[in-house]
This record gives C-alpha cells, sequence and structure tokens, in this order.
C-alpha cells in the first residue's frame, strides 16, 4: 500500500487540527472548572489591580489563538531536536494551563493554583523562547502569554496572600 502524501492547503489544514483542537480542549476544560465555582471567587478579596471578570474571555480568547497559531507554524517547520524541545516545552505549558483552572477554582485553593502557575510562568517564557529559535512569527505570538501569565502569576499570589 502506498502512503498518502498531504499537500498545500489540505496539509495545512491537517496539521493545524492539533493545536486548534488542543487550545480548545483546554479552554472548554478550564470554564468547566471556573464557571461553576465564580460565586466562590467573587467573595475573595483582590488586590487592586486585579481586573473585571469581562477582561478574562476576550483575553484567553486571543491568546489560545495566538498559540494555536504559533504551534502550527512551528509543526509545519520539518523535525529537528530544536523542534521538539519547543513542542514538548509547548504542550507542557499547556498541560499546566489546563490544570491550574481546576487547583484554583474547582479545588478552591489560590495556594494550589499559585503552586502551578509559577511553574507554568517559566515553561511559557522557555516555549517562547524554543518558538523563536526555530520561528521567530512563532515566538513573537507566544509574547502576549509570557506577559498575561506573569500578570496571572502576580495576581494569584497577591489572592493568596490575601485570603491564604
Amino acid at each position: 500500500m502506498s502512503k498518502i502524501e498531504l499537500t498545500g492547503w489540505r496539509r495545512d489544514v491537517s496539521i493545524a487540527t492539533l493545536p486548534l483542537a488542543a487550545v480548545v480542549a483546554v479552554s472548554a476544560l478550564g470554564q468547566w472548572a471556573t464557571f461553576p465555582n465564580l460565586s466562590w471567587y467573587a467573595e475573595l478579596a483582590k488586590p487592586w489591580f486585579n481586573p473585571p471578570n469581562w477582561v478574562f474571555g476576550p483575553a484567553w480568547t486571543a491568546l489560545y489563538a495566538l498559540m494555536a497559531f504559533a504551534a502550527f507554524r512551528v509543526l509545519k517547520i520539518p523535525a529537528s531536536p530544536a523542534r521538539r524541545i519547543a513542542l514538548v516545552l509547548f504542550w507542557l505549558q499547556l498541560a499546566f494551563n489546563a490544570a491550574w483552572s481546576w487547583m484554583f477554582f474547582a479545588v478552591h485553593s489560590p495556594l494550589l493554583g499559585l503552586i502551578d502557575i509559577v511553574p507554568q510562568f517559566f515553561l511559557v517564557v522557555a516555549a517562547t523562547i524554543a518558538f523563536t529559535r526555530v520561528d521567530r512569527l512563532a515566538g513573537l505570538c507566544l509574547v502576549p502569554l509570557v506577559l498575561w501569565v506573569g500578570y496571572a502569576t502576580a495576581l494569584n499570589a497577591a489572592i493568596y496572600g490575601l485570603n491564604g
């Protein structure tokens, strides 16, 4: 039996399926853990720099879209050790991202959220650097994620400090 080669846009659609499905799944898992617990979150003391709740949806939608696009670009590059490292770091940070909502919201634990988000931040930074080494635009697409997760780390730490 001969191997079927995908070319052009069909190959791109095939490659795009994995990162798109992954970020959609992580988003859905996060919402599943978060929404039933918003009343608990509303009762927590929050720092002055806590944004209004409506900011989180559009911010994460944009960040997930950028993550999927960045991963798509890296997946299109021929296999190499640098590409493999970049993708491992990307999938690891995405797994930590998925776990955070469950640790913080579902378990009602800013401490567990903090235990998750600190290494998550470093994984996001490492993934951004690794992506930049294999595809500059892919790396640039992750810069907003670095900024947001850095901000979220400070926010999580402050919420823990005020409520722990």
